[in-house]
């Protein structure tokens, strides 16, 4: 990170600290990675109708007494304390490889692998993930919470993986790959760092380089944890029913072109805001805003942090409005209701750009830019514990969270900021998770149909390209010609080279040590995406030593 970058960090983060104040002790605050495999094994507390807990906003700081007794019980899952057991019984099943607790502070640190092998039958091609990672972590008193973690990774992945990867030169919501595309090995490095001081049971005071995710569904169309991680800074109050985060973002887009050797890779900065309102014990509304703008203007002139987006309140667009639009800004709404005790529906609205007179037409005017989100979500399904399910619909409309250039699109390092298709697509999709014990089994279907670009034209999918390309005209775009002349109608989802994609995976893991998620998992995959070009079939199969609570997404798609 570079100096000034570093200074302003400090600097927010000093006068953050200025508006907290001491406050009565709290439970020791503990910061839980973000996956949806293992949150879910929370439902039952987080989605209970005896509470009003924040469930949107991820990832947790595990100080709630909602959430508390459960994660504990997960984290010392199989451990029998009534039996003595050897030093490398207790380091292998039991706890951490280091862990040093004491009254005034807390220290663990962990070997990470993950090392697999697989077949993917319809191509005759062996895959593999060779990881060799690290955690460590710890508190210093009740308030004060440090985590990072760091891996090392070569990797052969199936054909649509590839293509994925060569696509966007990152691997799926990890890191750049370093290899050429023409090599099958892939090779990445993946790390996070985070520093968290809870003040009170009011504030929350974050730094770090990771992801967030806000949502209560597998996707999200606001703010998800598929891209890679980026730097923020973060700030999360809670006052009564109410909780409000602000977080500033500073990011990476390699799709732009490179200004000067001196600059770099072009930067971006990023706000958001999210308030989330309990209404009732089952009802909860959240409202959310962003604004994405570039480090450097085209001609390498340093912008870097505006300050008027500096301010912590909400709905900021009448700012980015008189700094005379030049800035990408996206509000939404997530909200939640519980049927009954751990059965809730949930949903998302994402509006990117809004133009009144065709938004009810159905004209499909490009000027009405949107994303949507339903589902259903419970938990101890058929009076079976720990059986948890979710069904869930995305759809988003060509071009949404696409601007003129991608340096102040809704991405980062080449991947979206929020749903991995991009858009230009609907998706269906239902998950099943079950554990017993030490044993987790879990599946997923997925059923979703998008438009492919074809022959170089722009048909919305694609978040990175100039969505003023939909014109589908040979000349090149002229900044000078009036807006009305992109503001072009009959854009429907899955307009440009209609696709089908199949998906089905089946995953059955036992659990070796819940510290750190290490396991021995079993993994079986298809997939089928078809169109009027081609056909590509996936069947794969594979096993393997795995660790960590990464979310590691392989229903993806590419361009």
């Amino acid at each position: 990170m570079k100096k000034h970058q570093l200074t302003l960090f400090k600097k927010l983060f000093a006068a953050a600290g200025l508006v907290t104040c001491a406050g009565s002790a709290l439970a020791q605050a503990q910061y839980q990675p973000y996956s949806y495999q293992f949150y879910q094994k929370l439902s039952d507390s987080v989605y209970s109708t005896r509470n009003k807990f924040h469930s949107s906003i991820k990832p947790y700081i595990i100080a709630d007494p909602v959430i508390q007794p459960r994660y504990k019980a997960l984290m010392e899952l199989g451990v029998d304390t009534s039996v003595k057991h050897s030093w490398v019984h207790r380091k292998l099943f039991n706890e951490h490889l280091i862990d040093i607790k004491n009254d005034e502070y807390t220290f663990f640190a962990d070997y990470l692998p993950d090392l697999t092998i697989g077949r993917d039958i319809s191509d005759s091609r062996t895959t593999w993930l060779n990881t060799r990672g690290y955690q460590i972590g710890g508190t210093i008193g009740k308030n004060f919470y440090f985590y990072t973690s760091g891996f090392e990774n070569q990797a052969v992945f199936a054909n649509y993986f590839d293509t994925y990867v060569n696509q966007t030169s990152m691997v799926p919501g990890q890191a750049y790959n370093r290899n050429s595309i023409t090599s099958k090995t892939k090779d990445w490095s993946y790390v996070t760092a985070l520093l968290s001081y809870t003040a009170n049971k009011y504030i929350n005071i974050a730094a770090g380089y990771d992801k967030n995710f806000i949502g209560d569904g597998y996707r999200s169309m606001l703010l998800s944890d598929f891209g890679s991680p980026y730097s923020f800074f973060r700030i999360t109050a809670t006052v009564g029913d109410v909780k409000y985060l602000v977080m500033w973002n500073y990011m990476t887009d390699r799709n732009a072109p490179v200004i000067s050797s001196q600059l770099g890779l072009q930067k971006k900065w990023g706000v958001f805001h999210y308030l989330d309102w309990s209404v009732t014990n089952r009802l909860s509304l959240g409202f959310f805003d962003s604004i994405i703008w570039a480090d450097n203007d085209p001609q390498g002139n340093k912008r870097g942090f505006d300050f008027s987006y500096g301010h912590p309140i909400i709905f900021l667009r009448p700012v980015e409005a008189a700094n005379g639009s030049p800035d990408n800004a996206l509000i939404g709404f997530n909200g939640k209701y519980k049927l009954t005790d751990k059965v809730i529906v949930y949903g998302q609205f994402a509006l990117d750009e809004f133009e009144a007179k065709n938004f009810f037409s159905g004209k499909g005017s490009s000027r009405n830019k949107f994303g949507w989100q339903v589902g259903l979500r419970g938990t101890n399904i058929f009076n079976i514990a720990k059986l948890n399910y979710l069904l869930e619909y995305n759809e988003a409309k060509p071009y949404t969270y696409s601007q003129t250039s991608s340096v102040i699109g809704y991405s980062h390092n080449n991947e979206s900021l929020a749903h991995p298709y991009g858009a230009n697509f609907k998706e269906g999709l239902g998950m099943l998770n079950y554990s017993y014990k030490r044993f987790d089994l879990s599946g997923q279907l997925t059923y979703s149909r998008y438009g492919l670009d074809v022959n170089g034209t722009n048909w919305g999918k694609n978040i990175l390209l100039d969505y003023r390309t939909q014109e589908r005209y040979a000349g090149p775009i002229e900044d000078t010609l009036p807006n009305s002349y992109y503001a072009t109608e009959g854009n429907y989802v899955g307009q440009g080279l209609a696709t089908n994609l199949y998906y089905a995976e089946a995953k059955a893991a036992y659990l070796l040590n819940a510290k750190y998620n290490l396991r021995i998992e079993l993994g079986l995959l298809y997939r089928k995406e078809t169109n009027a070009i081609y056909i590509n079939n996936t069947k794969m199969v594979s096993i393997g030593l795995r660790s960590t609570f990464r979310n590691l997404y392989q229903d993806i798609t590419g361009f």
